[in-house]
């Protein structure tokens, strides 16, 4: 594995992760009914630092490999909708107009876990908790969406 590699990939995940930063969750989300099973906060960081490490691990075991087009393009899409979704969800507060870039994050997520199996085993493992991560968050957005249908998105405008 390139170090140089991994290095680029870590730092596009952790480019996405700063929307975390810059759209907390603060008072609102405190306030949202949810459902019995969401984890609790602490988890959130933990989750997502692991994951980061581990896809940039793949991308970097699959960048330098022949035939690794599409696991590539995979990567893109998920970075992309990863960062797409958290402003969405959390600073605009867009509950039901964040499941479609949810639905793509899935996908794109199960594009690349796929096709990093065909291409190296250790990568598609590594892309493996993402998938159940992703899974789970997929749930908590529809759940979200179904028990706060007052919530009032925010209005670009507003920003």
């Amino acid at each position: 594995m390139d170090l140089t590699l991994f290095a680029i990939f870590l730092i596009a995940c952790f480019a996405a992760g700063t929307t975390g930063a810059m759209f907390p969750t603060g008072p609102w989300y405190k306030s949202l009914n949810k459902p019995t099973w969401v984890p609790p906060n602490w988890v959130f960081p933990i989750a997502w630092t692991s994951i980061y490490l581990l896809i940039a691990f793949a991308g970097a075991r699959i960048a330098l490999l022949d035939g690794n087009a599409y696991a590539m393009a995979f990567w893109a899409m998920q970075i992309a909708f990863n960062t797409l979704w958290t402003p969405l969800f959390f600073g605009l507060r867009q509950l039901k107009g964040s499941l479609p870039v949810m639905a793509g994050l899935w996908l794109a997520v199960l594009g690349a876990t796929i096709t990093s199996y065909q291409l190296d085993f250790w990568a598609g493992l590594a892309f493996t908790p993402y998938m159940i991560w992703v899974c789970i968050a997929a749930a908590l957005n529809v759940e979200m969406a179904r028990l706060n249908p007052g919530v009032v998105p925010i209005k670009t405008a507003e920003l």
